[in-house]
C-alpha cells in the first residue's frame, strides 16, 4: 500500500467521530460545518472499505469494523500529535534533550553558574555536557552533531557553514601575588620583564599574543612553564614571584579565591579579547539550541 494515497487527517476525523457518535457533535469540535464532515466520511468510508458509523436513532453507531480499528487510530492520532507537539517551537522546551558545549574551563566556570538554573527551570529535560576544545575549532564535531555549539576567543577562519557570534569582551591584566618582590604599587615594564611567567596554552605553544607586542618593542619575557588551564595557575603564582597575564574575569575569579593575590594593568599595550559562540548551520534553525544565540546579532562566517 502506498501511503502517499492516504489522507492522515481523515485519521482524526474517525476519532472523533468515534467519540462524539454524532456528526453534529463531531463536526462542532472539529469546527468544520456537517456538510463538509459528511464528505470526510464518505472518504473514510472508502479508503476503509466499509460503513465505520452507521445512523442511529441518537446519532451514530460504530460497525464492528470501526471497533476494531479505534484502538489503533486513536494511538496513531495520539502519536502524531505528540511528534508535532514535539516540532513546535512553543513546546521545545520539554523536550528530552542534550546539549554538547565545547569550551575551556574558564568559559565553564563562567557560564554554568548562571546558565544552569535557567536550564532547570525552563528546560528541566535538557542535559547539558561541557567538552574541552583543546585549542582547537571542533569543526567535524559541529558538523557531525557531537557539539552544538563551541565558546572560546581564538576561533579563525571559520567555513561559510558556521555561524558566530560575539558573547562578550574581555581585557588583559596580570595576575600576581600581594608578596611578589619585584613589583610595587604599580607593576612596571621592568618588572615585568625581571619576573618569571606562567603562559596558560591548549596547544603546547609558549609564544603568545604577550610575546608578540613584546617583540615589536624589542623587549622579551621568561616563560618558565606553560599550563593547560586557566583556572589552575592562581594556585601555583600564590606567594611566589611567579606571574601571569590573563583575562580580566580570570584574574577577579582568582583573587576572589585567593586573598594572597592581586590584578595589575599590563605595563604593555595589548588587544582585547573577543568571546565568541560559534555553531554550524546543521542547528541554525533548531529553537532549543537556537535560544542560546540571539541571531539579529549572529552572522553567517561567509558574510563577516
Amino acid at each position: 500500500m502506498n501511503i502517499s494515497s492516504k489522507n492522515l487527517n481523515l485519521l482524526k476525523i474517525f476519532q472523533v467521530l468515534y467519540e462524539e457518535r454524532s456528526v453534529s457533535g463531531a463536526a462542532e469540535r472539529l469546527n468544520l460545518s456537517q456538510p463538509a464532515l459528511s464528505h470526510k466520511l464518505a472518504k473514510l468510508r472508502e479508503d476503509f472499505d466499509d460503513t465505520l458509523f452507521a445512523r442511529a436513532p441518537r446519532g451514530l453507531t460504530p460497525t464492528p469494523r470501526a471497533h476494531q480499528l479505534a484502538s489503533r487510530v486513536q494511538q496513531l492520532v495520539r502519536s502524531l500529535e505528540t511528534f508535532y507537539d514535539y516540532c513546535d517551537e512553543e513546546s521545545f522546551l520539554l523536550r528530552t534533550d542534550r546539549i554538547h558545549i565545547f569550551a575551556t574551563d574558564y568559559i565553564e566556570q563562567l557560564l554554568l553558574p548562571k546558565l544552569l538554573p535557567i536550564l532547570r527551570e525552563q528546560a528541566p529535560n535538557t542535559q547539558l555536557v561541557f567538552h574541552n576544545t583543546r585549542g582547537r575549532l571542533p569543526r567535524s564535531e559541529l558538523e557531525t552533531g557531537a557539539c552544538d555549539i563551541a565558546i572560546a576567543g581564538f576561533f579563525e577562519d571559520l567555513p561559510d557553514t558556521f555561524y558566530q557570534q560575539k558573547v562578550f569582551q574581555e581585557e588583559f591584566v596580570v595576575l600576581a601575588s600581594r608578596n611578589n618582590t619585584r613589583i610595587g604599587d604599580t607593576l612596571t615594564l621592568t618588572a615585568f620583564q625581571e619576573c618569571d611567567h606562567l603562559v596558560t596554552t591548549l596547544t603546547g605553544d609558549l609564544d603568545g599574543i604577550v610575546d608578540k607586542q613584546l617583540q615589536r618593542s624589542g623587549h622579551r619575557r621568561n616563560v618558565v612553564a606553560g599550563v593547560s588551564s586557566f583556572l589552575s595557575p592562581a594556585s601555583v603564582i600564590e606567594g611566589t614571584d611567579l606571574i601571569i597575564t590573563c583575562l580580566g574575569t580570570v584574574a577577579d575569579h582568582a583573587c576572589r579565591q585567593h586573598s594572597g593575590l592581586m590584578s595589575f594593568q599590563p605595563p604593555i599595550d595589548l588587544p582585547k579579547v573577543e568571546i565568541l559562540q560559534t555553531w554550524h548551520q546543521r542547528t541554525h534553525d533548531d529553537p532549543l539550541r537556537a535560544g542560546y544565540v540571539s541571531r539579529s546579532n549572529s552572522y553567517c562566517a561567509q558574510r563577516s
